[in-house]
């Protein structure tokens, strides 16, 4: 079978959705046969992939992001962290900032990471889907799955990592974060942020656990 021919107009295509080289986007195209979709999974994999091999490097640089809703009655503040002054200051890592911060005024997340929520609350979940699969007939040998599912559902409610990104539900913001970890080749993290809503009372701030 001959090798598909990928055009420049397919890599650029590709590299404005995923941010990655160029490339890294010409080989994922080549190793996919031309299939964006199929070629943005292998790149999304490989991110994730040398977002692991970074992950236990100190982060202590960084910015603080803000966003205020127009209006002025919702803002945010968000603070993320790389390696280096230098990739602070670009404007990738800038950007990823102030999409962070948009998002968590949007979707309003009460914890960071699943692993940070309550156990307490977690086994409430557990107990509400179970009643739930109870109360609606499902066989026995499903319930584990369905708990599963409802789980699932209600981290990526309420967890900042694993919510579906408001500008690309297609990602969550672990991916989003992790793709650009791929592109700058530095470990990036979230270590705090904070959400303000006129009328709420004072704000809680988010945090990263130690």
């Amino acid at each position: 079978m001959p090798e598909t021919e990928i055009s420049a107009h397919q890599v650029k295509q590709l590299r404005d959705r995923t941010g990655a080289g160029m490339m890294e986007c010409k080989a994922a195209l080549k190793e996919t046969n031309g299939d964006m979709a199929e070629a943005e999974v292998v790149l999304r994999k490989k991110g994730i992939a040398a977002a692991h091999k970074k992950s236990n490097r100190t982060t202590q640089q960084g910015v603080i992001a803000t966003y205020i809703h127009p209006g002025g009655q919702l803002g945010v503040l968000v603070e993320v962290n790389c390696e280096s002054d230098f990739v602070a200051r670009t404007e990738e890592f800038v950007s990823l900032t102030r999409d962070l911060a948009m998002h968590i005024a949007a979707a309003n997340p009460l914890y960071l990471r699943k692993e940070d929520v309550l156990p307490e609350l977690v086994e409430k979940e557990i107990e509400i889907a179970r009643d739930r699969a109870i109360n609606e007939g499902k066989p026995q040998r499903a319930h584990d799955a369905i708990i599963k599912g409802r789980l699932d559902k209600f981290y990526e409610e309420v967890c900042l990592l694993e919510q579906p990104f408001v500008k690309d539900s297609t990602m969550t913001i672990d991916q989003i974060v992790k793709s650009k970890i791929a592109k700058l080749k530095e470990n990036i993290t979230i270590a705090r942020f904070t959400r303000y809503k006129v009328g709420d009372g004072t704000a809680a701030t988010v945090a990263a656990a130690e």
